[in-house]
């Protein structure tokens, strides 16, 4: 079944911090969402990357619950 994920993007305390971007991802496995996250947080940590510095990608699902997260701590 087709789910949706949000993928959201966290700016580290350091540049304010908060949600900087969301996504919104329409599949039919959170691997896949998860998959996408990583590109995100591997591109929003690029030198050459507009945003802020990045400190954590975050998937919730439909309901707003966190099923997955990457940050820089990790």
């Amino acid at each position: 079944m087709i789910e949706v994920y949000r993928i959201e993007t966290i700016a580290s305390d350091e540049a304010g911090g908060g949600v900087i971007r969301r996504i919104m991802v329409r599949t039919d496995s959170l691997d896949k969402a998860k998959e996408r996250a990583r590109k995100v947080f591997s591109l929003a940590r690029r030198p050459q990357s507009r945003d802020p510095e990045i400190e954590a990608v975050r998937v919730l699902n439909g309901a707003g619950y966190e099923v997955f997260s990457i940050s820089t701590r990790d």
